[in-house]
């Protein structure tokens, strides 16, 4: 590990893509610390807590949203308007399917389509959000149509610079952009959570107090470490599928055996986020207006994440959206027709419907696995402190370390496999 990082580094080329993407980040840092305007942010800063949609926000754009900063929408829009345009393309709206299946053109169009829809619920999310943090907040210093419009496209306008930015990483800097902008944030907010552990644990009114709050310090953080080893293992977890080819091509010799891996959490960390805004959105949307508050206190107490029911309803969500992002994720059907069309089959099956049939049975069967591991770690920030004296204000798990961790590895898979090519090269043109 320490040769790769050296040898890196030893690389003109690698090193200057390291470097152009560390510059990126600083910016996105620094704008993630300028309020936007008008804004008088030591008014938000109790609206917004870890348990709820607006916590979700704040976490992907790196506690930009609780500073109400000119980043304060991150690119949650973006990754919003994405979801809904591959939904869409599951044969919903035949332009867009038709899109997806045009190859390399097709992909730029439908990204394109995603961008332009991205901004309309940027500007959307933005207003909505200006509004009802001034209504119940008072953050605006001079509250008004022209204001709120004003701040809104302020935001929208950020959040695009944004993808600017996560663009400029994708083609000079490494890994994917969208991806390493969502992990800076998270990564920049660990110090202060830690930092805010440590003060709430240790109690220094004497030394057998202090000893304890070390103590249960140090098992706090072992706890982290012990849930970020599972994320890893669970992250690169497959199912190997053995496959077989019945000629020679992509130079295959006759009978050769190959492996299709399926992942046994396809479906990353998008439903823990999907369960979190079910769960929240209905009270967080009927908190901002005084006509409805008797729903908000119903949609609060059935969906509380403090009480078994809620916490019950959380899991059975994350359940259920895991096994249809997954089949979002991973078709059967299409994998199968490939398989076919390369001339490869599973042993023991043949190859069409029966493949197909094999291929979903396997993939659901593996899915119990990746949902029961997401609903594990979605919960026990808010198991902890219902089963121990943990405080609910110190969260251990969540989604935060299932991006930070898939993220981490996707970035080194891509520069081990940049530093071979290159290493590749020198060797040949030796």
């Amino acid at each position: 590990m320490i040769n790769t990082f050296i040898n890196l580094f030893k690389s003109k080329e690698i090193r200057t893509k390291i470097f152009f993407t560390l510059g990126m980040l600083f910016i996105f840092r620094l704008g993630a610390g300028i309020p936007a305007p008008m804004v008088d942010t030591e008014a938000l800063l109790e609206g917004v807590s870890d348990v709820s949609v607006l916590g979700i926000m704040n976490l992907l754009g790196g506690g930009a949203l609780q500073r109400f900063s000119i980043f304060a929408m991150g690119v949650g829009p973006y990754i919003t308007a994405s979801i809904i345009v591959q939904l869409l393309a599951m044969d919903v709206i035949p332009a867009l399917t038709e899109m997806q299946k045009s190859g390399a053109q097709g992909r730029k169009q439908l990204d394109k389509v995603t961008r332009y829809l991205g901004v309309v619920l940027a500007l959307f999310q933005s207003f909505t959000m200006t509004y009802a943090f001034d209504v119940n907040y008072g953050i605006l210093n001079d509250a008004g149509f022209a204001t709120y419009l004003y701040v809104s496209v302020v935001l929208a306008a950020g959040t695009m610079f944004l993808l600017w930015i996560a663009d400029r990483i994708s083609a000079y800097g490494i890994g994917n952009g969208v991806s390493i902008i969502i992990f800076a944030g998270i990564v920049s907010n660990i110090p202060f959570q830690f930092s805010s552990v440590f003060k709430t644990m240790v109690d220094t009114s004497s030394s057998a107090a202090m000893f304890n709050g070390y103590l249960n310090f140090g098992l706090f953080v072992m706890m982290y470490i012990l849930i970020i080893v599972l994320v890893i293992f669970m992250s690169q977890a497959v199912r190997k599928i053995p496959i077989q080819y019945t000629s020679s091509n992509m130079g295959k010799a006759k009978n050769d055996i190959t492996y299709l891996p399926l992942k046994i959490n396809s479906a990353s960390v998008i439903p823990v986020i999907f369960a979190s805004a079910v769960m929240t959105a209905p009270a967080t949307a009927f908190s901002f207006f005084s006509e409805t508050q008797g729903l908000y206190s119903w949609f609060s107490d059935i969906f509380n994440f403090q009480k078994p029911l809620g916490l019950t309803i959380y899991a059975i969500l994350i359940i259920l959206f895991t096994f249809f992002y997954t089949n979002l994720q991973v078709d059967p059907e299409k994998i199968a027709e490939n398989l076919g069309k390369q001339g490869t089959y599973i042993p023991g099956i043949r190859p069409g419907s029966e493949t197909k049939s094999y291929l979903k049975k396997v993939l659901n069967r593996i899915t119990v696995l990746g949902a029961l591991f997401l609903t594990f770690v979605g919960v026990l920030p808010y198991l902890l402190p219902m089963i121990s004296n943990l405080p609910t204000s110190i969260s251990v798990g969540g989604t935060g370390i299932i991006i930070v961790v898939g993220v981490a590895l996707e970035t080194m898979k891509d520069l081990e496999g940049q530093l071979t090519q290159r290493q590749y090269r020198g060797f040949v043109n030796r």
